[in-house]
């Protein structure tokens, strides 16, 4: 039996093409005020804020170029195509977003010791069109993120933005009315907590998938037990599922059957139990029981 391994390149919906394109505009635009007003006021939670902004924007580019790349075709060199790229981009998001972490944790320090007086109304006038940009970002991507990695961080980051935003709106009101500067401090620090929790199941699932790692999508002790229960397969054995991208997933597999004559109509329900669970290319090999292994394939 042949292999049949031509796989469909990634397709980006048009929408969602557009929606990323309107998301970087709208990020990278708010990024340039809330970082010229922090400035100007001395706020560190604006700037930190500013920073997890703009780790955003690159994240947005890097997640859209992943998607552009995805989209050329296989070659003889790289027979996937380049649709991995989508999952090296997601561990570099993780990586930009914990190399943030660590800036505004030095700098939160540095305020520590030497506080500034701080505009409690540029803060909240700034971070409340935070709330409105992160908003709206996060809305535009809540459809699409349920059915890619990428998209799903991108939209966990911008929710939790537009929570940090709030955060930050509190901080200058607390500032303005009561003038404790050391606020502004500890809201930076919270966000700090707040982009690590964020940052850490996305930094987690994308470093399993780089090493080739099940996805966490896959249920593999359910797919184990549907194996076992099929009439005519004696056993199987190296069973490997992989991601091929952030939205399509591979697998391997040898099952020792009893009957030859069975083997076309085995390969079928084995096909179907693994695209039932997530996993759309599957080859399966397929052994005689009482022989050694033979070059009877199912794909």
């Amino acid at each position: 039996m042949g292999h049949n391994h031509s796989h469909t390149a990634l397709h980006l919906p048009d929408s969602l093409n557009t929606v990323f394109i309107l998301c970087i505009i709208l990020n990278l635009l708010f990024v340039i005020g809330e970082a010229s007003v922090g400035f100007i006021s001395h706020s560190l939670s604006l700037l930190s804020d500013a920073g997890h902004n703009l780790s955003d924007v690159f994240s947005l580019l890097l997640s859209l170029f992943a998607f552009r790349m995805a989209k050329y075709h296989s070659t003889k060199h790289f027979t996937y195509g380049y649709k991995k790229s989508t999952i090296l981009v997601s561990l570099m998001n993780a990586i930009i977003l914990l190399i943030a972490i660590g800036a505004i944790l030095i700098e939160s320090l540095y305020k520590i010791r030497h506080p500034e007086p701080i505009s409690g109304a540029a803060v909240s006038w700034t971070a409340g069109i935070g709330i409105l940009v992160n908003g709206i970002t996060a809305w535009l991507l809540m459809k699409q993120q349920k059915h890619d990695l990428n998209v799903r961080g991108a939209f966990l980051h911008m929710a939790m933005d537009t929570l940090v935003s709030v955060g930050v709106v509190i901080s200058g009101i607390i500032i303005l009315f009561t003038g404790f500067v050391l606020i502004d401090t500890l809201v930076s620090l919270a966000i700090v907590v707040i982009i690590f929790i964020s940052t850490w199941r996305l930094l987690k699932e994308s470093l399993c998938l780089s090493l080739d790692g099940v996805p966490e999508n896959v249920p593999i002790e359910q797919i184990e037990q549907h194996l076992a229960g099929i009439p005519g397969i004696e056993s199987w054995h190296h069973l490997h599922i992989w991601a091929v991208s952030t939205t399509e997933n591979a697998a391997t597999l040898h099952i020792v059957i009893r009957d030859l004559h069975q083997m076309e109509e085995l390969k079928q329900k084995v096909k179907e139990i693994l695209r039932e669970n997530g996993v759309r290319h599957s080859t399966v090999e397929c052994e005689l029981s009482g022989t050694a292994c033979t070059d009877f394939h199912c794909n």
